[in-house]
């Protein structure tokens, strides 16, 4: 595109703020510290300006001087659609800032699944704008063949029912120019004043670029863009507390707007999530889908089919963000999309599809490419009848080694092509060689290291004889391969306080032996022999100890812990017994006793929406990062199952999960019998999981591009080599990719994974998968081919590794100006011309405003008192490991009409949006995200529904305590409960349920999941988003 671009924003072609700086391993992101650059690695990211892209969203600005409106800070239930209630129902936690407390803020009710939302804002202008523009907006999607003028005429907004087949190629909506400015119908939930915008642009539609406002602030310390000067501002004093995000403002009062009552706008007009996964699962819903042709898109994440490899690897375990690249790097800097693959290697294949082939090529190895170092695969072109071959990724000609060689058939292909893996499938494994392997040596099988936190009240809580209870039957179930008998996995058992206590459970001993270890400062493995063992062979000795440790601890009243010397103890067990390895703790508290790794509370409320907030997510003290490197270098992987009543600086103690590829268990306020069937589900389920251990993965492409950023619960030394000390098959990673020359559309872009591990049974192998997209000079191929659910992942990841280094603030605005971006270039370069008014959008990214408005509304990107600190770096954690499915479902929850069960068929009833508007007072809605599950119950839910789910006869009977339903025989319970378990089965946590019924105080933190409607905490609405996101567009188009 020609630099002229837009006119009032800086050249669009610019090195523009993209989303994703590369910093390698630890430590402080290199020079581009900014969350941007595009290929230029000097550009890092300059604030829009004032007037520029700036005044486009009402971010950012300083608060109006001057007192709030009032009512604003008190937060009134009475305005829930669901009808007034008593003031003495009011939630204490919503009503301001919590008590200062020395020892930090213990949890509020309900806050351990709080997903809120945004700062909000004080705002005193009180008129909406392009919110309410929207009220007579209309949509028409259209497929490629329509003329402009047959389209811009077509009045009848299209519905959305039914699959639409071919699907149109972009969704239109209008927004009218000359509409008055209603005020906003009585909203939703009726908490947030409609976003304020300048009063100057108001009078009609959006006719072009709304002028600055002299409010917006500038971001400090930070260059003007090119050729505009910063405009001297008079900033009002900030308001306490006070952030402009976007729309949204204080929770309270509704604002009171002249003008005639227009009619809301319909949410059915605007593009449905629901109706997307719908239309998908009705195209490709059951049907095979087999991956031979390069480049094409698969079917989204919600879609159940069977997936056949055929030379390229299964979206199961590589998902893009767009199946086409842009051909060359200025194309990819004008349109700014991420390019980007999601990587599982280790994803669940269903029984139903083709679990892989084990290629083993005795003594010589794999065969790679001389020059690159790539695997054999279908990419490489097979020349000279069959005596050479031509590298598909770096073109080098390497000799066929006498072994692999076979004649070509009349077409050039081997003629034992399909006899071959490596040569017609797009994801297989290799059995390594002992070059592959650590000195040299063959590895052996893993060691699971059990390490429980004996303090005071562990014991007292029960949670030490729970553990030790199900570890007797638990077991029994540590994972083999599939042709063995018993697993090789050995296990060894350690407590601790203040000091470490470890066990020899032998077989030839009567009794289990403890060692004490209290010099904790210098910590050493006190014996080898008999600390790790075969659980069949010591299994009457290890059963006795497991009855033991309750006892033994009993009459403890010791309260204080050690935490970082138990990793290290467990780290030099595995290592003295030079093996890999997974390590199980079970903790409670914030390590305050004397030794390496002590912390502090540090939960600093004042640090909310200050430049300072970052440092809440980064490690408090630096010996967890030096421990997590010497972690990964040993192969030892941490899994923390941890039970807080109050803070325990999960940034901290989790900083050793993340970088070892374990998992984060987080359970606030541990009840005995309310939570322990989650507990134990999530137990059970973390050691039956297939796993990879002392992983190095590394991803390959074909000339032209190349990764440049890593993202996941990974460690990097270097900025090749991935480093996980395990890999499960949960865990994903996000790989960036950037050009570094022209790519050619007739050879593609190829990628290869390759991830060097041991297996459960200690063989070295290599699991391989590839991957060829399409490229294209035509920007429309790009967008055609994108992938919403991929590209939020993305976003997700690239934005919670932002946080560390760059104001919340910041990460905010990018993630807006980007999305913003990604559209407005689409309709510039890819769209029939049409008035400003509308707002267009590719088809295949037509939900990705819901997406990233959901993203934005998560609590890790919102800073607000009422979400405990912890709450958010738990998120932050556990998103960092997420693949697509589990993102998609958890910014965007599932909501499901339990009253309509079909109880005659096996069918789910169909799923809907995330609106209050789609609840009723005679219904029982489901709601999933993943983490937690809610049951949530009108008012006049049908006595007969509640009798046959809770065995009680009406609504006022039902106890908002249970965790579970009861086990009942009859239709409507079984149905719920296969429905419960179905949901449940795909996901890595157990989400533990909760019953909420309407007009109670639980309720309040149902709504949060409503992520259509607007935020508790101000974050706006799926409407006002969209809104935000046209006026951005128009303000790059003008």
């Amino acid at each position: 595109m020609s630099q002229q671009g837009y006119v009032a924003a800086p050249p669009y072609s610019q090195s523009q703020p993209g989303i994703g700086g590369f910093s390698a391993g630890f430590g402080p992101p290199n020079s581009s510290l900014h969350y941007g650059h595009y290929g230029d690695p000097n550009s890092s990211y300059s604030a829009p300006q004032p007037g520029v892209s700036k005044s486009t969203v009402p971010f950012g600005s300083s608060a109006p001087a001057g007192p709030p409106p009032p009512g604003t800070h008190q937060f009134s239930q009475t305005n829930f659609q669901n009808g007034p209630s008593t003031p003495g129902q009011q939630p204490h936690r919503f009503q301001g800032p919590p008590p200062p407390s020395s020892t930090g803020p213990s949890y509020p009710p309900y806050s351990h699944q709080s997903q809120p939302a945004y700062p909000n804002t004080a705002s005193t202008s009180p008129t909406a704008q392009l919110a309410n523009q929207l009220n007579s907006m209309q949509i028409n999607s259209y497929g490629p063949g329509t003329t402009p003028s047959s389209r811009m005429s077509s009045g009848h907004p299209a519905s959305f029912q039914g699959p639409q087949l071919p699907p149109p190629t972009q969704q239109q909506i209008a927004l009218p120019p000359g509409s008055q400015v209603p005020p906003p119908a009585n909203n939703v939930n009726g908490l947030c004043a409609q976003p304020s915008l300048p009063p100057v642009a108001r009078q009609d539609g959006i006719p072009g670029p709304v002028p600055p406002d002299p409010n917006l602030q500038q971001l400090s310390g930070q260059p003007p863009g090119p050729g505009y000067h910063p405009q001297p501002a008079n900033y009002g004093p900030q308001m306490a507390g006070s952030q402009l995000s976007y729309p949204g403002a204080f929770p309270g009062g509704l604002a009171q707007l002249p003008g005639p009552q227009q009619k809301k706008l319909d949410p059915d007009s605007i593009p449905s999530p629901i109706q997307v996964i719908e239309n998908d699962k009705a195209s490709r819903g059951g049907q095979i889908y087999a991956t031979n042709t390069r480049g094409q898109v698969p079917p989204l994440v919600t879609t159940d089919c069977v997936i056949q490899d055929q030379g390229h690897a299964s979206p199961r375990y590589i998902r893009c963000t767009t199946y086409c690249f842009p051909s060359s790097s200025d194309m990819a800097k004008q349109a700014r999309i991420p390019l980007a693959a999601v990587i599982q290697p280790f994803a669940i294949v269903p029984p139903n599809e083709t679990p892989l082939y084990v290629v083993n090529h005795g003594e010589t190895g794999p065969i790679r490419c001389n020059r690159c170092k790539a695997y054999m695969c279908p990419f490489m072109q097979f020349i000279e009848g069959g005596r050479r071959y031509q590298c598909g990724f770096c073109n080098c000609i390497n000799d066929v080694p006498p072994f692999f060689f076979q004649h070509l058939d009349h077409i050039g292909r081997r003629v034992d092509h399909y006899e071959r893996p490596e040569l017609s499938l797009g994801s297989y494994e290799y059995v390594a060689t002992l070059d592959y392997c650590r000195n040299n040596k063959p590895p052996k099988p893993p060691a699971y290291i059990f390490m429980i936190d004996v303090s005071y009240r562990n014991i007292n809580s029960g949670l030490v004889k729970l553990i030790c209870d199900e570890l007797k039957t638990l077991l029994d179930k540590l994972p083999r391969e599939e042709q063995e008998e018993s697993s090789a996995i050995r296990v060894g058992f350690v407590t601790y306080n203040k000091v470490l206590h470890f066990f020899n459970v032998k077989s030839s001993l009567a009794q289990p032996q403890m060692m004490v270890v209290s010099d904790v400062g210098e910590v050493f493995v006190p014996l080898l022999d008999g600390f790790l063992v075969n659980f069949q062979e010591s299994r009457s000795v290890v059963i006795n100890l497991l009855d033991q440790i309750p006892e033994m601890f009993a009459d403890t009243n010791e309260s204080e812990t050690i935490f970082a010397p138990v990793i290290q103890a467990g780290m030099e067990a595995l290592k003295a017994a030079e093996c890999a390895g997974k390590l199980f703790i079970f903790h409670s508290s914030l390590p305050t006793a004397e030794a390496p790794g002590k912390l502090r509370n540090r939960d600093d409320k004042k640090l909310l929406n200050t430049d300072k907030e970052k440092t809440l997510f980064q490690p408090q003290v630096n010996s967890y990062e030096a421990l997590a490197r010497d972690c990964v270098a040993n192969g030892c992987c941490v899994n923390l199952f941890l039970f807080p009543n109050q803070y325990a600086d999960v940034a901290s103690m989790g900083l050793v999960t993340m970088y070892t590829g374990g998992t984060l268990y987080k359970y606030n306020n541990f009840q005995l019998d309310a939570d322990s069937p989650q507990f134990l589900s999530d137990l059970r389920k973390d050691v039956e999981k297939k796993t990879g251990f002392d992983a190095i993965m590394r991803v390959r492409t074909s000339t032209g591009f190349r990764a440049t950023d890593f993202f996941g619960a990974i460690y990097m030394n270097n900025t090749t080599d991935v480093e996980m000390a395990a890999v499960d098959c949960d865990k994903a990673v996000t790989v960036e990719f950037k050009h570094d020359d022209k790519l050619n559309e007739d050879s593609g872009a190829l990628i290869q994974c390759a991830v060097l591990y041991t297996s459960i049974s200690g063989q070295r192998r290599l699991r391989i998968h590839n991957i060829g997209l399409n490229c294209s000079s035509q920007l429309a191929d790009v967008y055609k081919t994108c992938e919403t659910d991929a590209l939020t992942n993305f976003f997700a990841k690239s934005a919670f590794k932002a946080i560390l280094s760059q104001p919340l603030k910041t990460v905010r605005e990018i993630l807006v100006n980007q999305t913003a971006h990604m559209l407005a270039c689409y309709r510039k370069n890819c769209a029939s011309p049409s008035a400003v008014s509308q707002l267009i959008l590719p088809d295949a990214m037509k939900v990705l405003p819901v997406y990233v408005n959901c993203l934005l509304k998560s609590c890790v990107l919102v800073g607000r008192p009422e979400i405990p600190t912890d709450e958010r770096a738990y998120h932050r954690q556990l998103v960092m490991s997420m693949g697509v499915a589990d993102t998609q479902l958890f910014f965007y929850p599932r909501l499901l009409p339990i009253h309509s069960l079909d109880l005659k068929g096996d069918t789910v009833p169909g799923a809907l949006r995330c609106s209050e508007e789609r609840l009723s007072e005679g219904g029982a809605f489901l709601l999933a995200n993943g983490l937690s599950m809610f049951l949530w119950l009108g008012v006049s839910t049908p006595p007969e529904l509640i009798q046959g789910l809770f065995n009680v006869p009406s609504f006022a009977h039902i106890s908002t305590e249970a965790t579970s339903l009861p086990d009942l025989d009859n239709p409507f319970s079984k149905k719920l409960k296969s429905i419960l378990e179905h949901i449940q089965s795909r996901k890595p946590y157990t989400m533990k349920l909760m019953i909420v019924k309407q007009r109670e105080q639980p309720e309040m933190l149902f709504r949060q999941f409503l992520v259509e409607d607007k935020s508790i905490y101000g974050g706006a609405s799926y409407v006002d988003f969209l809104c935000c996101v046209h006026k951005e567009i128009c303000q790059l188009l003008s």
